[in-house]
C-alpha cells in the first residue's frame, strides 16, 4: 500500500513494466522520482516471495 497519488505512481511503473528485474532495480536506483524509493522497496519485497515462496528463479521475472 503506498500513499501516492495513481498518477504519480503511474509514471514510475511505466519505467519499469516489462523489463527484467535487474535493469527495473538498477532504474529505480538512479530515479529521480522521489517515489521510487518506494516502489524500489516494494518490486525487492516481491522478488523475495516468488523465490523463497514459490521457487521462481529470479533470473526469469519480468515486471507486468
Amino acid at each position: 500500500m503506498l500513499r501516492v497519488s495513481p498518477q504519480k505512481l503511474n509514471l514510475v511503473a511505466q519505467l519499469i513494466r516489462g523489463k527484467k528485474v535487474e535493469s527495473d532495480l538498477a532504474d529505480l536506483e538512479f530515479s529521480r522520482k522521489r517515489i521510487a524509493r518506494e516502489v524500489k522497496k516494494c518490486l525487492e519485497s516481491a522478488i523475495a516471495n516468488a523465490e523463497n515462496n514459490h521457487d521462481l528463479d529470479v533470473d526469469d521475472l519480468v515486471v507486468s
